[in-house]
Parts: structure tokens; C-alpha cells; sequence
């Protein structure tokens, strides 16, 4: 009986993997991507990556971006306006992509315990540990000036 459920929740795993590989085209993702990578994000894609920016000195802000209209409306556009307006500001900037970068976006899952998964979702990093995050629930109906004044102020309390 065990190995039966355990085929079976194997069996599931592969098929969410197969799903999730495939959740949204790289014509649809890319223009967004975009977005902050021209504006000089380190685009992490690997588990490796997130790993090796979230745990360098300093503050890393890591943002979980998405294809929702939250995400097109107020945290790019939010964020974007906190880095370009703050006069104290992470050291390093990067983002993944929800349903896109995989298994990067995995990662930054397990280390933003015990938050649950969020898209979009902006972290900030320090010493490797996390000590902000701003969920979907906080970015949904929000105008973006309001995220990137929040944004402001825990640089200003987090950042040197």
C-alpha cells in the first residue's frame, strides 16, 4: 500500500512539473522581464543564482515578478520609482519570474519561510537573511507611488 502512494505522489509531481514547465510562453514573459532587467536587475534563473544573491554582505532586493495586472500596474512601476527616487537603496537588484524561472522561483519560496507563495512579491535581503517582504495581498489595489514610498522607507531602515 506505501508504495502505491508513493508511485502515485510521484506520479503527481511529474505531471505539476510538466504543467509548470510550460505555464507561460517566453513571448509573453520576456517583454516583462524586460522591464527591470533594462533597468538593471540581475534576472536570476537558477536555484544557484537566488542562493548566491540573497546571501552575499549587504542588501539584496529580489523581486518575484509575474504576468498579472498587479504586477504590470504596481510592483514593476513601484519598485522601479523606489530605486530611481531613494537616496539609500539596496546594494544588489534582482528579480525572477513566477510560472517562468522555475526553479529559482522555488528557492526564493523555501527562503521566504514562513510567508507563504506569492506573486508577485517583493523581498529584501540582509546578511542573507530576510528581513521584509511585501506580499500580492499588499500590491493588489494599491497605486504604485504607495509601493515604491513603502519601498523607500524599509531601504532607509534596512539599507546602509
Amino acid at each position: 500500500m506505501a508504495s502505491k502512494q508513493i508511485c502515485r505522489a510521484f506520479l503527481k509531481s511529474l505531471i505539476l512539473v510538466q504543467i509548470v514547465d510550460v505555464m507561460y510562453p517566453e513571448e509573453i514573459v520576456l517583454p516583462m522581464k524586460a522591464e527591470l532587467v533594462d533597468n538593471g536587475f540581475e534576472d536570476l534563473t537558477t536555484a544557484m543564482e537566488v542562493e548566491n544573491a540573497v546571501k552575499k554582505d549587504g542588501t539584496t532586493l529580489l523581486v518575484i515578478n509575474s504576468v498579472c495586472g498587479c504586477a504590470a500596474g504596481a510592483c514593476r512601476p513601484g519598485v522601479l520609482m523606489a530605486i530611481a527616487n531613494a537616496t539609500i537603496k539596496p546594494d544588489y537588484i534582482t528579480t525572477s519570474f513566477a510560472g517562468f524561472d522555475i526553479e529559482a522561483v522555488n528557492k526564493v519560496r523555501e527562503l521566504q519561510l514562513p510567508y507563504p507563495p506569492s506573486s508577485p512579491a517583493i523581498l529584501l535581503f540582509k546578511d542573507g537573511q530576510l528581513v521584509n517582504m511585501v506580499e500580492r495581498h499588499q500590491i493588489e489595489g494599491r497605486p504604485a507611488q504607495l509601493i515604491a514610498q513603502h519601498l523607500i522607507t524599509v531601504f532607509q531602515e534596512h539599507c546602509n
